[in-house]
């Protein structure tokens, strides 16, 4: 089979594609053919050696979807699925064109939802969906603030916390993606470079859950929350230390909580999958190509442009 790997750490170039031996699945295991995968954050790290992988060659990708190539364990030949799981799959992850999987880890993808749309979807709303309700116990007439909401869990969370009732404030760095994350179901952006996120929302009375994907405005996130609030730490995109008034935490007794490498059960993926089908929410693509060019869409992430996923796609899976 084709997979993209890299060899060596590096820049983008070093990502090529090879011929690879297809993966052996265990008798636990589901065979598929991989027809989409997504860039994440950490496949870039991974690449540059800030996050280093245990063996090179290495093939990256967090989530795949893709068609079932063998019946087994409860799943048909032809059946369209997803996992956000590729990573512990035989044969690599996303980039691969074919992954050996455990059938647990394994979410159906409904009629009506495409392997790209899915994809997208993937991680990105499983992490959004653990924050928000699994961690974060969001609820209807509750009110939240989501930071970075052009990420891709920031695209597919807004998304989510209006559909189960919420408040969503979000946080964009220009007017245009301001106006985009509104079309998305946002009540208020925040443009935290001219304004002061904290102040503006404590002016409104705070919000009750905070979606931290920054990392550094751990702070900010403290400004903005209402007493006995609760703060999830999913990311940290604007770096790893933050300074914090811990007169402001104890008064107003927030919660804080490390949500880790924040997944939720395959059981709310298929949810969430359903909710899609529905038009409920969409996946919000910024570009799709073709996984020989991973190297450009790794180019792409890495420049901040793209507001929402950038999908690769395989053409093949033979």
């Amino acid at each position: 089979m084709k997979a993209v790997q890299f060899t060596q750490y590096g820049e983008p170039d070093v990502l090529q594609v090879r011929e690879v031996a297809d993966p052996i699945a265990d008798p636990s295991d589901v065979l598929i053919g991989v027809k989409a995968t997504t860039i994440n954050r950490l496949d870039l790290f991974q690449r540059a050696g800030s996050r280093p992988v245990n063996k090179l060659p290495f093939t990256p990708g967090l989530e795949a979807a893709g068609v079932v190539l063998q019946d087994g364990n409860g799943f048909r030949a032809g059946e369209h699925v997803l996992t956000t799981r590729a990573l512990l799959a035989k044969g690599g992850g996303g980039y691969a064109s074919k992954l050996a999987i455990s059938a647990n880890d394994l979410a159906r993808i409904p009629a009506g939802v495409t392997f790209e749309q899915a994809a997208a979807a993937g991680l990105a709303a499983s992490t959004a969906w653990g924050s928000l309700f699994d961690l974060g116990n969001l609820q209807a007439g509750k009110r939240v603030l989501i930071w970075a909401g052009s990420s891709g869990v920031g695209t597919i969370g807004i998304q989510l916390a209006k559909h189960a009732g919420a408040w969503v404030a979000t946080t964009a760095s220009s007017d245009e993606r301001a106006r985009t994350l509104h079309e998305l179901g946002a009540d208020l952006v925040i443009n935290h470079g001219t304004q002061n996120v904290g102040k503006v929302l404590q002016e409104l009375g705070g919000v009750n859950l905070v979606i931290e994907l920054v990392g550094s405005t751990l702070q900010t996130s403290l400004q903005a929350s209402a007493p006995n609030g609760r703060i999830i730490l999913v990311g940290n995109l604007g770096g790893q230390l933050a300074t914090v008034d811990t007169q402001i935490w104890r008064l107003q007794r927030t919660q804080v909580i490390g949500g880790g490498q924040v997944h939720t059960s395959v059981a709310n993926e298929e949810k969430f999958l359903r909710l899609i089908a529905e038009k409920a929410v969409k996946p919000f693509i910024a570009h799709t190509l073709p996984v020989e060019q991973a190297a450009e869409a790794h180019r792409q992430l890495a420049s901040n442009e793209p507001q929402g996923k950038i999908v690769l796609t395989h053409p093949y899976y033979n």
